[in-house]
């Protein structure tokens, strides 16, 4: 059920309760449990946060501590299946689902009881009505002995075939119901995309409560940035939600007619900027030459895998006149004068190489007088810190260290998630140009197919889902680049990478096809349950995000097969 009033029908039931915080490992998940935890804090609410990075963790989550609470807070999880059925719950114990996954699953819209769903109403959800879906079971057999005993025998027989025949029309009247239904929900089923970030639906429970503060509105800002980053929402979408919170930094960071004296709240000032920051990543904490090779979209552009879009390069930023010496040392020792003039020089040189989108909506974040951070570059950081493949104690640790620097006491775990951040973005670019450069990428017909051996450099940190995205989305953009194949430029992508040696199976993610109108809607959840079915592949949909999934290496082949006859 959709929850319209979040104070009255969510907040201010869980506030006198014990609740258990089930946050999948995304950093929008994570943003909107930073903003729930203050909020709680707040009110002194008692909570104990679990967090599950798939279905698995989260049933066996539900089983350990479903005796201690009643009362269920899923973040970035369990919208889009039927959640009563995975868990099994006893009738007094209640759900609250924030998830930005969709499409939502039609039971836990129409469960009045024991599933509050908290999601933005404004979103397009276009969920079926309840009578095309479910169907009270009628009682067909009636009862056959309420005909009067002394009734004539041809009046029986003529009853006999009234009962008969309006038995076959409601037999045939099931049917056709049955047939509208199974196309209504695979209309509704079949695309996997996403809502209104869950780090700006707890944003909003905040301010309606007028709980809300800067680190709440910093959070909810990063939470949008990860769904950008990671390309989960079209630009239109991402720039109507930047729109909506530019209002809320307005007023809470004061500012007056002068913009320089904009008001600095506990030494925390959040700006909008839209004139000055670019869409280089992370390239105030790197040197302006690593970042214009590792950011995808001027990688992309200058084909940089290639001796030709390197000569591109130092073409560029000798037309730039910017010095190699200057771009190859670090951000913040570059010549103040290049840096002020940074963005015009830039801007009109990359229209000349075709790259016309170098400027990006988005915020900063100043601490205090030194640290300078753009919402892109704590996404970066957090979603490494995430995946992080270098163990350093229990499965949870990576997590709670994402967690952590989140918050602006923590700028060493932060500082940690940013070199981090750039060791995954190198080896995203190198993966990318031995890709290209060895044709590894395939037509398969219905889509491309890239499969990562075993033995490739940094190989084991794409057997991590958000990077294997990452690399993905950047390898897809690389090739319609590359490509002079004007039918493959519209297809979509599917990457496998080893997942586990020792068990034999890969990780696989499909993507949707790199185009300008692009939806971002994705197909690929469906098609690979189809073709697992089909073929009896030793499949696991364990992923929040239907698209990816673990196989068994013995049975890719036929997987494939299925999949390309499935999709032609």
């Amino acid at each position: 059920m959709f929850v319209s009033d979040c104070r009255r029908e969510f907040y201010d039931v869980i506030v006198t309760q014990r609740v258990l915080l089930l946050v999948a490992s995304d950093v929008d998940a994570l943003c909107a449990c930073k903003i729930l935890q203050a909020l709680f804090q707040c009110d002194h609410v008692q909570y104990t946060l679990v967090p599950v990075s798939g279905w698995q963790e989260l049933e066996t989550a539900f089983l350990e501590h479903k005796d201690q609470f009643k009362y269920f807070v899923l973040i970035n999880c369990g919208a889009n299946v039927d959640l009563l059925e995975i868990l099994q719950p006893e009738e007094d114990t209640f759900f609250f689902v924030c998830d930005s996954h969709r499409p939502i699953n039609v039971v836990n819209v129409y469960n009045d009881t024991q599933i509050k769903l908290l999601v933005k109403q404004d979103d397009d959800i276009d969920v079926p009505a309840y009578d095309d879906i479910f169907r009270d079971e009628e009682d067909d057999e009636e009862d056959s002995e309420n005909e009067s005993e002394g009734s004539e025998p041809s009046e029986k027989r003529r009853r006999f075939e009234e009962d008969v025949i309006e038995r076959t029309m409601k037999r045939r009247q099931r049917r056709e119901w049955e047939a509208r239904r199974r196309e209504i929900l695979f209309d509704y089923e079949q695309y996997e995309y996403h809502g209104t970030s869950s780090a700006m639906v707890m944003f909003d429970l905040a301010w309606i409560m007028s709980k809300d503060l800067n680190d709440m509105l910093w959070w909810a800002i990063v939470g949008l940035t990860d769904q950008w980053v990671q390309d989960k929402i079209t630009q239109m979408k991402y720039v109507t939600d930047i729109g909506i919170l530019q209002r809320h930094v307005s007023r809470h960071n004061h500012r007056n007619e002068d913009e320089e004296n904009s008001l600095s709240i506990d030494c925390m000032r959040i700006a909008f900027e839209y004139e000055t920051l670019l869409r280089l990543a992370l390239y105030q904490h790197w040197s302006l030459y690593e970042s214009l090779c590792n950011t995808s979209y001027t990688s992309a552009s200058l084909k940089l895998w290639s001796v030709q879009g390197q000569k591109r390069l130092r073409e560029f930023l000798a037309d730039m006149g910017l010095p190699l010496k200057q771009v190859k040392q670090k951000f913040n020792s570059m010549d103040m004068a290049l840096k002020e003039n940074l963005r015009e020089m830039i801007e009109e040189s990359a229209n000349k190489f075709g790259m016309k989108d170098l400027r990006v909506q988005t915020f900063s974040i100043h601490f205090g007088f030194k640290n300078k951070f753009s919402a892109s570059d704590i996404v970066y950081a957090t979603a490494s810190l995430m995946e992080n493949i270098e163990k350093e104690g229990p499965e949870t640790t990576n997590f709670i260290k994402a967690l952590d620097s989140l918050s602006r006491g923590n700028l060493d775990k932060l500082h940690q998630g940013l070199d981090l951040a750039k060791k995954q973005l190198r080896a995203i670019q190198q993966t990318v140009a031995s890709c290209i450069c060895t044709n590894l990428v395939i037509s398969q017909g219905p889509f491309l197919y890239c499969s990562l051996m075993e033995g490739t450099p940094d190989v084991k940190l794409f057997s991590k889902p958000v990077s294997l995205c990452l690399l993905s989305k950047n390898l897809l953009k690389s090739f319609v680049c590359s490509t002079k194949n004007k039918r493959c430029k519209l297809l979509p992508l599917i990457m496998a990478a080893p997942m586990d040696v020792e068990q034999g199976t890969v990780i696989m993610v499909g993507i949707p096809p790199e185009t300008e109108s692009s939806d971002k809607k994705n197909f690929f959840g469906r098609a690979f349950e189809k073709a697992a079915d089909s073929t009896n592949s030793r499949t696991l949909h364990n992923h929040f995000d239907m698209s990816i999934i673990e196989l068994k290496v013995e049975d890719r082949s036929k997987f494939l097969d299925a999949l390309i006859s499935l999709l032609s």
